[in-house]
């Protein structure tokens, strides 16, 4: 299975817990997964469609992963989605380009999970909050792969989040667990 993980964060550099869960998939899936940068890549924030759509054909599954937004995803990858994603290539009558491909997210929050549910601090789940992102990938026609949330990451120990990047790891690389809608 060919894997192509999406990083979208606008200061990779400085982010502990991303650069890890990207330097882990980096090592534990044996150069079976390309990893992209997509705020180095576009500087500009001028994306490259038609390069970026010949691209997704080439892999089976693809990860977007990313921090935390104010309950989205960070403004990049939200312009690549509107930008790449085309009425006829995409979505619509005509549009069955990404068809049966597995698509999943990943993303990291600074809040603790606890606060990620009904009643919690930000009053619903991450799964929840992601639902945008969701429906916009199902119309589409893939497969939505359930999403990866590490939680808390700006207080976790090295340990706890070595842990959370090998899980991230094993999780981009899993048979997917979900049946094809498509």
């Amino acid at each position: 299975m060919k894997i192509m993980v999406i990083v979208a964060h606008p200061n990779l550099e400085n982010s502990r817990a991303n650069r890890a869960l990207m330097q882990q998939a980096k090592q534990n899936t044996n150069g079976n997964v390309d990893i992209r940068d997509l705020y180095k890549e576009y500087p500009d924030w001028n994306i490259d469609i038609e390069r970026e759509q010949q691209l997704i054909l080439q892999y089976d599954r693809v990860v977007f992963q990313f921090p935390f937004y104010w309950y989205s995803c960070p403004p990049l990858l939200k312009k690549w989605f509107d930008d790449v994603l085309t009425f006829g290539w995409a979505f619509g009558p005509e549009g069955n380009s990404l068809r049966g491909k597995e698509f999943m997210l990943a993303t990291t929050a600074a809040g603790l999970e606890q606060g990620y549910r009904a009643g919690g601090d930000n009053w619903y789940t991450a799964s929840e909050l992601l639902r945008p992102i969701q429906a916009t990938l199902n119309r589409c026609k893939v497969n939505y792969l359930p999403a990866f949330v590490a939680y808390n990451v700006d207080r976790i120990s090295d340990e706890v989040l070595q842990a959370e990047a090998h899980r991230y790891a094993d999780q981009v690389l899993a048979p997917a667990i979900v049946e094809s809608r498509y």
